[in-house]
């Protein structure tokens, strides 16, 4: 009888330490581990505002504050966070982008204080007037300029800076 009692006690730890041991595992293994928190930094672009009084002026642009993810080519995303346009928020706060959507940067180099960007066609077509052509090329002048390495910006569509941005 006590063999009996023994064999069934052994069987009865056996069982409860296979099933703990099938618990963790299966609690460990459903746990998502939590990324590192990705690293970030606020650059700004620079949009018109129609609540700014009865002074407008094509040239004032107004800065606002994006986060972006930590990058080296700040001055690219910074152009990139210009195209997205304003966001809900801002829309409500009066703030409006006179740049077309669908412009892409196709090239961008800084170099002795010049920047030197690039577009496709999109960032003139079918733009008139005077007023946004000065807006368009102050939202981006100014969205580049917030860095200390640009002093200057060439606006360039497909290579070609001669022509180009007119009413």
């Amino acid at each position: 009888m006590d063999k009996k009692i023994s064999i069934v006690v052994i069987i009865v730890l056996l069982l409860v330490v296979a099933g703990l041991s099938a618990y963790l595992f299966f609690e460990l293994s459903q746990r998502e581990e939590t990324p590192p928190p990705e690293e970030t930094m606020t650059v700004k672009v620079f949009f018109n505002n129609s609540k700014m009084g009865d002074n407008y002026d094509c040239n004032q642009v107004v800065a606002v504050n994006r986060t972006i993810p930590k990058t080296t080519a700040v001055a690219r995303a910074a152009l990139e966070q210009l195209f997205a346009g304003p966001t809900q928020a801002e829309l409500a706060e009066g703030y409006f982008t006179s740049i077309n959507s669908g412009v892409i940067i196709q090239s961008l180099t800084i170099d002795d204080g010049t920047a030197r960007a690039d577009f496709n066609e999109q960032l003139e077509f079918q733009i008139g007037g005077s007023c946004r052509v000065a807006a368009i090329r102050a939202q981006i002048r100014e969205t580049l300029e917030q860095f200390p390495t640009v002093t200057n910006v060439i606006i360039s569509i497909n290579g070609r800076t001669e022509d180009i941005l007119q009413p």
